[in-house]
């Protein structure tokens, strides 16, 4: 009998892949034709366990991040998106648990069962929720007296869910919006595009690669992630009234034909 169940057990395994496989295609393809608006839900988390990142999340309220859906509303309109409204972000719950912490090779096996345990990991924190939204953005926030730097950010097509590691501050909020905005696009799609010591690449990581002269540009491409001042200087957008939406992002995105 044992060759039996280890048989069923395989089945079922393979069904559930199936499902799962089935179900992100299923996504993917209804996302791609932009009729109708996806839901963004932005759940906070304190990353640091401090007492001041407590206070500031418990602080944050659904306008914080308002910006952000005005950014995708402009640029789908700049695009001639038929849909007003591409994204609608809404406020979640405070999360408890951090995410499973990125491994430091990234690739491999080790890659794929740490996006496979972020993703179930999403699923449970998700389940104190009415609704489903389409992408779960998770906000990590650190305080910044304590953190110079963040751990890198990362956005997975795959499951529509993004780990956004943040400053607990109010001067930094926007610029905070920026690097949501820049993950939310890769669960849709897009890819980065910038390069060794984080400068965007031309043309596709310049937001406007036609300007003449060239430098400085006045925006950064969103998935080029600065503002180029010249070809080994950028700067990081402290907002997203400085950020811009290129041409190859919005192919990938399924914004442009």
């Amino acid at each position: 009998m044992r060759p039996f169940f280890r048989q069923l057990r395989i089945l079922i395994l393979l069904l559930v892949l199936l499902f799962v496989a089935a179900d992100a295609w299923w996504v993917d393809w209804r996302t791609a034709r932009w009729n109708q608006t996806q839901w963004v839900a932005v759940y906070p988390v304190n990353g640091d366990g401090t007492a001041l990142t407590q206070k500031y999340i418990e602080s944050l309220t659904a306008e914080d991040f308002q910006s952000i859906g005005e950014f995708f509303m402009k640029e789908a309109k700049f695009f001639e998106l038929s849909l007003p409204e591409p994204t609608k972000i809404v406020f979640g719950h405070i999360v408890d648990e951090r995410p499973p912490a990125i491994p430091e090779q990234r690739k491999g096996l080790a890659v794929a069962l740490w996006s496979l345990k972020l993703r179930y990991w999403a699923f449970r924190a998700n389940q104190l929720d009415d609704t489903a939204p389409d992408i779960k953005m998770f906000v990590v926030y650190h305080d910044p007296a304590t953190h110079a730097g963040l751990a890198h950010s990362t956005g997975l097509k795959k499951g529509k869910v993004g780990v956004v590691n943040a400053f607990a501050s109010r001067a930094l909020a926007q610029s905070n919006n920026v690097v949501i905005a820049h993950e939310v696009l890769h669960t849709l799609g897009a890819t980065d595009k910038y390069g060794g010591g984080g400068l965007p690449r031309f043309p596709e990581g310049y937001a406007e690669p036609d300007r003449e002269p060239l430098y400085p540009q006045r925006f950064a491409e969103l998935m080029g992630g600065r503002i180029p001042h010249s070809r080994v200087e950028a700067s990081i957008p402290r907002s997203l009234r400085q950020v811009l939406i290129g041409e190859q992002t919005a192919r990938e995105i399924s914004w442009l034909r």
